[in-house]
């Protein structure tokens, strides 16, 4: 059994990994009310913009706009979307699986990933694979020009025709204690069939034209999807960070009851110790 010092020592180790811990969930969950509340907003926005272009891009030519034209996929971009951080529990594994098998289900070789977050940098540099681009440490002062930067350069690359399809992976929240991973076709602009007759209304009439409501809203939409998928990750990063850590926390007390039991019984085993060795000195002198 270990001596009495080495269990007082352990126990004022765990308090203050308890201390750090439980100031990280604290943290994490100010940052997740905050991340929450934006992406909640952007969401209906995001949606409309989404269901208006299924209802008009059936009825528009398709060579109207590059970020329309469906091409065949011969080399594809995977955004992942990472935090900088972990201590987050799965949330950064998650999404580096899928990617790892969406992008050798293609072969490295014909894809190009563009990083966001350390995580996504190291773990793709880690073993070799073509990094296009990469951002990090923008977290902190995410806004929506980061989306629109993070927009063009990948609608730039699209329509240069340096790749034919864009897949963005990344975390979407659903609720504090479970986030979802979701790969998403984010080029070419595409839609469901089936919501058209739902979502068309054949009596609206469009000023200029049809034409020139799709050119206006596409870049919009696109920045808006990017901004989108931001805030979502983001706020699952803070959840998937406040549940680690209010896990780490709660086993770190479970932990100071165990070694304070333990320590008790050692200081009690010691006491009697000493005690039988002084009755029996006295025992032994009489």
């Amino acid at each position: 059994m270990a001596n009495l010092k080495d269990i007082r020592d352990r126990i004022k180790s765990v308090k203050s990994i308890e201390q750090v811990t439980n100031a990280m969930k604290m943290v994490a969950a100010a940052k997740m009310r905050r991340a929450q509340e934006n992406m909640e907003k952007a969401r209906p926005y995001s949606s409309r913009l989404a269901e208006m272009l299924e209802s008009l891009i059936p009825e528009i030519d398709r060579s109207l706009m590059p970020e329309l034209n469906v091409r065949p996929v011969e080399r594809t971009m995977f955004m992942v979307i990472t935090a900088d951080r972990g201590m987050a529990g799965a949330f950064n594994h998650n999404v580096l699986r899928e990617a790892h098998q969406g992008i050798d289900a293609v072969g490295k070789e014909n894809a190009d990933i563009y990083c966001i977050g350390k995580k996504a940098c190291g773990y793709f540099k880690n073993r070799n694979y073509p990094i296009a681009l990469e951002v990090k440490e923008f977290w902190n002062a995410l806004s929506y020009e980061h989306a629109m930067k993070f927009g063009a350069e990948i609608v730039s690359r699209y329509v240069k025709g340096q790749v034919d399809q864009v897949q963005v992976i990344y975390n979407r929240f659903v609720n504090v204690a479970h986030q979802e991973i979701k790969n998403d076709t984010f080029l070419p602009m595409s839609y469901n069939p089936e919501k058209k007759e739902e979502s068309y209304l054949p009596d609206r009439l469009f000023e200029p034209s049809k034409e020139a409501v799709v050119k206006s809203i596409i870049p919009r939409y696109l920045n808006t999807q990017i901004w989108q998928f931001l805030l979502e990750s983001y706020a699952s990063e803070q959840a998937a960070r406040m549940v680690a850590m209010e896990n780490a926390t709660s086993n770190a007390q479970d932990m100071i009851k165990d070694l304070t039991l333990q320590f008790n019984k050692a200081r009690q085993t010691a006491i009697t110790t000493e005690m039988l060795e002084i009755v029996s000195g006295a025992e032994a002198l009489s």
